[in-house]
């Protein structure tokens, strides 16, 4: 079983998108000896917290910057763009750095209605079509095709359905496309939507079989404190988002609750609750019951931690578990 990494190239409070941007190519690096097979980047706008809105430019960044790891987005929100575009972008990548670029697709906007409308998208819910179209530029050269995508066409870039509802898991098993939920935020219907797409996954020429990806959070430290310690953050910077408070990610507190109240506190630990907080042991526990419990085919580890040197290092303790968890599987 594989692991990998999700990456919203956090701004923590303190620091600006340069040293973001840094640390995502150190925390990639990193990855990538430690044994990490995908590192992933996501798309979200008008966020002081996330830099990673240009998802494309920075995947092509981190790729010039590591040799081995695939690297892709997790994903890119097509409704915000033209499927040729993106075609043409991550053609143009592959093109660049050859097998090792993956393309996930959200149907989400990664944003509000006004960047919605900054983006000059029309609206209307065309995610189904859109897909279909995108593959086609990405598959075998059709030289008589009034549109192609060049560079793209012939790439074949493995294309990925991202969700955290039913619908993406309709249309992954559709399409004979991997699926990869999103549930290390929006886990609600996390059970039935791995059920309706391993049961009606219709193969394609790309994916004989179903194969799901489950995202979880990680904040593994020297001590089971120090991993609640560190995930303060982002439960912070979680309930202000909810409240509309846009920021960026807030600095670890030692009482949580006495930051944003037991209320909230508890919404939010509903909403993130697919994860593993602790030391070693603690989180060895906590992920091979998610194992278990889901049967991924694939895992994919985030974690919004405000301390560069503490990211790595639940990385590090994260990577050692899994690699020891995924040959035991």
């Amino acid at each position: 079983m594989k692991f990998s990494v999700l990456d919203l190239a956090p701004v923590p409070e303190g620091a600006d998108a340069a040293t973001a941007i840094s640390n995502t190519v150190e925390l990639a690096q990193h990855a990538e000896k430690l044994g990490y097979h995908r590192y992933w980047m996501a798309e979200h706008h008008n966020m002081p917290g996330i830099a990673s809105a240009a998802t494309s430019v920075l995947i092509g960044h981190v790729a010039d910057h590591t040799k081995t790891i695939r690297v892709g987005a997790g994903g890119v929100m097509l409704p915000n763009h033209a499927p040729l575009a993106i075609a043409e972008q991550f053609g143009t990548l592959a093109t660049i750095h050859g097998d090792r670029i993956d393309l996930g697709l959200g149907r989400a906007p990664g944003g509000d209605g006004a960047v919605y409308h900054a983006l000059r998208r029309a609206g209307g819910d065309r995610f189904p079509e859109d897909v279909a179209e995108l593959i086609g530029y990405l598959g075998e050269a059709k030289p008589q095709a009034q549109v192609r995508a060049l560079p793209g066409e012939g790439t074949q870039v493995p294309v990925w359905i991202l969700g955290s509802s039913l619908f993406g898991a309709q249309l992954a098993a559709q399409f004979g496309l991997p699926y990869a939920f999103a549930s290390h935020f929006a886990p609600d219907a996390l059970e039935d939507a791995i059920a309706i797409y391993r049961r009606d996954f219709r193969p394609s020429a790309q994916w004989k079989k179903p194969h799901f990806m489950l995202a979880a959070n990680v904040f593994a430290a020297e001590s089971d404190a120090e991993g609640a310690y560190l995930r303060t953050s982002m439960q912070q910077a979680f309930a202000r988002m909810r409240t509309g408070q846009r920021g960026k990610l807030p600095r670890p507190v030692k009482d949580i609750d006495a930051e944003i109240g037991q209320a909230v506190r508890r919404g939010v630990d509903q909403a993130l609750r697919v994860s593993a907080v602790g030391s070693a042991a603690t989180v060895r526990a906590q992920l091979q019951e998610m194992i278990t419990r889901y049967q991924p085919d694939e895992m994919i580890l985030t974690g919004q931690i405000h301390d560069h040197a503490a990211r790595l290092r639940s990385f590090e303790i994260a990577a050692g578990i899994m690699g020891d968890l995924a040959q035991a599987a």
